[in-house]
């Protein structure tokens, strides 16, 4: 979609001197800083929910429930927690000498 908009010279000239640092379009650049602008605009809302920490009653492992979703690669799945440990755990022995 096309717009016109009036924006300070001095606005407009940080962004043309970003996007070509970044090697990008303007109009790239535009739209990745008005969707990091909103985004961050969502996360300081007044009404914005705290993260609300419970325990599993099976369990009793900690549950945090957060206003967003986590993103597909950060979602802590069991998959993901065994390969996170798996990890540590090699850096250990690497770390031993082992």
């Amino acid at each position: 979609m096309k717009t016109t908009l009036d924006l300070p010279d001095a606005l407009v000239k940080q962004v043309k001197l970003r996007a070509l640092q970044d090697g990008r379009k303007l109009k790239d650049a535009v739209v990745d800083l008005l969707r990091k602008g909103l985004a961050v605009a969502a996360d300081t809302l007044p009404d914005a929910r705290a993260p609300v920490v419970s325990r599993d009653k099976e369990s009793g492992v900690p549950l945090i429930e957060c206003k967003h979703a986590a993103r597909p690669q950060e979602e802590v799945t069991p998959e993901r927690v065994a390969d996170i440990l798996l990890a540590q755990e090699a850096e250990c022995h690497q770390a031993a000498g082992r």
